[in-house]
């Protein structure tokens, strides 16, 4: 296993949507949902948060080994 630090803030904010990444405090309406207001993807807001942090890091670890 592999640890990387990444800095979590608005992860479960921003929407993981590649096509979007669309960044918004209204994107979490309360504390369990997410819902995009750019393009309208929906889902919990810890798995959005999960998602975007293994994204960041993924991104991290691809630009040490480049």
């Amino acid at each position: 296993r592999e640890v990387i630090a990444v800095d979590p803030r608005n992860t479960s904010r921003t929407c993981p949507r590649p096509e979007c990444g669309y960044v918004a405090a209204k994107n979490r309406p309360n504390q369990d949902t997410f819902h995009c207001v750019a393009c309208g993807h929906t889902a919990h807001a810890d798995t959005v948060g999960a998602t975007n942090v293994l994204r960041a890091g993924l991104v991290r670890r691809n630009a040490r080994q480049g």
